[in-house]
């Protein structure tokens, strides 16, 4: 986990945090106090599905230029093998 993805998860457990306390502390009804927690526990649990969607096409992204990269190099090794294979064999 990068040191982004960190300060994103403790910004996001921190709000929650604050979140929650403010709705606990708050001056009214039982139910209306839960029912505002569990609304900002459903909107954080979406944004954290959010941003691990984004992470997830991020890394997707990543692994498929590396991929190429790698393709790309083995091309061109075995273009040069193939170029010194021909040269060696080639009368003088």
């Amino acid at each position: 986990m990068n040191d982004n993805s960190k300060v994103l998860v403790a910004l996001l457990a921190g709000v929650a945090a604050g979140a929650a306390l403010g709705i606990l502390f708050a001056p009214e009804r039982g139910t209306e106090t839960r029912d505002k927690l569990n609304d900002a526990l459903k909107n954080l649990g979406d944004t954290i599905k959010d941003r691990a969607a984004e992470e997830i096409d991020n890394l997707s992204s990543l692994k498929e230029k590396i991929v190429e990269n790698i393709k790309t190099t083995l091309g061109a090794a075995e273009d040069a093998a193939d170029q010194a294979k021909t040269s060696a064999t080639e009368p003088a």
